[in-house]
């Protein structure tokens, strides 16, 4: 059968894509309100850059096998990617769950970034393919909800089942490996021809030089995109590390804690909705300078509240900033990308993107052990804040 391209034309699969990616998503949403707390409770750790190891270790591997998901999947075919990154999933919710020390969380960790780089890069790049020009926005604002509202119903129901005492809290993450597996080999169907199809109709050749330096630093569009997705991740890093740290400290229980660690990706992930369309109406970059700038006021607010309400309020904030930048991000290198390196272009943009995980977790990690957790709260609301003034500077609307 002939490919065709759009989110209608290809709505059974899109669909399909859409649930596999929620399964991504709560492969790491089990452990946003539970493992800050567990390294200090269970295994003793007091140092924050020592408890933030197990993000700086995710974060380094997801972002490495963001790149080889590209790569893999421009040379070999999206969905033979997907499939292996579901395969690395299954040891990690053992691996959790049996962990005799904080080293095996850290080394499960490093499995679970190379399986969340395989598995949610392709998904990305699937959409792009099956959406065509005309709709990425909205394609990437349903991938991205999907994952994200997943992400914030593992973290409430992890805070939960802690809270409860109810056996182990990654457990469920067994069932959610083996489903997206199950559905990835026996549902899913290739999409590269589709981005075969979309090269054959546009005009614009590939442009000379590789995926890597063209959106690392020769094209100021793509160079703009990639710092500011090291930004965006590592605030989300710092959410998911230094946040619940700061919650705890206050005196409030893991049921809570699980509360907030949930809003924060559920505004996310439900604004994408909006944002991701509005995208393709509007241009990329007002959004992303705009969603830059509210993150930073929402990282600020974290530091200045001191009770639930006020928690509560800066992660509306800060979700409702993540959704403006996070869909429209992967638009805009789906824009500026050629069809033909699209999956390398994605890839690359996904390394830069994930790498903040790194940064932020052993630069924040750093800071707060040498100054307080605050000053590394306030670090990163004005680095966010210059990210929104380097993306205005730089990108090219296209």
């Amino acid at each position: 059968m002939t490919p065709r391209l759009g989110v209608r034309a290809n709505a059974r699969q899109f669909s399909l894509l859409v649930l596999v990616n929620a399964f991504v998503g709560a492969m790491v949403g089990l452990e946003r309100s539970v493992l800050p707390v567990l390294a200090e409770e269970s295994f003793g750790l007091a140092a924050r850059s020592a408890v933030l190891s197990f993000i700086a270790v995710f974060g380094g591997t997801k972002a490495i096998s963001n790149y080889l998901a590209g790569r893999l999947g421009d040379r070999y075919g999206r969905k033979p990617v997907l499939v292996a990154g579901w395969v690395l999933a299954l040891p990690v919710p053992v691996a959790l769950v049996w962990a005799p020390s904080w080293g095996w969380i850290v080394a499960a960790n490093a499995l679970l970034g190379v399986s969340q780089g395989l598995a949610w890069s392709t998904t990305v790049v699937m959409k792009i393919d099956l959406a065509g020009p005309a709709r990425r926005g909205l394609a990437m604002g349903l991938n991205e909800f999907a994952g994200y509202v997943a992400v914030a119903g593992a973290a409430l129901g992890t805070g939960w089942l802690a809270a409860a005492r109810a056996g182990s809290p990654f457990t469920v993450g067994l069932a959610l490996a083996a489903a997206g597996l199950l559905l990835s080999v026996f549902a899913v169907r290739e999409t590269r021809g589709h981005a075969a199809l979309e090269a054959a109709e546009t005009d614009a050749p590939a442009p000379p030089g590789d995926a890597l330096r063209r959106t690392s630093r020769g094209d100021p569009t793509l160079a703009s995109v990639s710092r500011a997705g090291l930004v965006n991740n590592l605030n989300d890093g710092v959410a998911w590390g230094l946040f619940p740290l700061v919650f705890a400290a206050a005196g409030l229980d893991l049921q809570r804690i699980g509360a907030l660690a949930a809003l924060y990706p559920a505004v996310w992930g439900v604004g994408q909705l909006v944002t991701g369309p509005l995208s393709d109406r509007v241009g990329r970059k007002p959004l992303i300078v705009a969603g830059m700038a509210v993150q930073a006021v929402g990282v600020a607010a974290v530091a200045t509240a001191t009770a639930f309400p006020g928690w509560a309020a800066a992660a509306v904030l800060l979700g409702v900033g993540t959704a403006m930048v996070y869909p429209t991000l992967l638009a805009a290198v789906g824009d500026a990308a050629h069809p033909s390196r699209r999956a390398a272009a994605v890839g690359t943009y996904r390394l830069w993107r994930d790498a903040g995980y790194v940064v932020g977790a052993l630069g924040a990690g750093l800071i707060a052990d040498l100054a307080g957790i605050d000053a590394a709260l306030w670090a990163v609301a004005a680095l966010t804040g210059a990210s929104a003034v380097d993306v205005a500077l730089r990108f090219r609307e296209g």
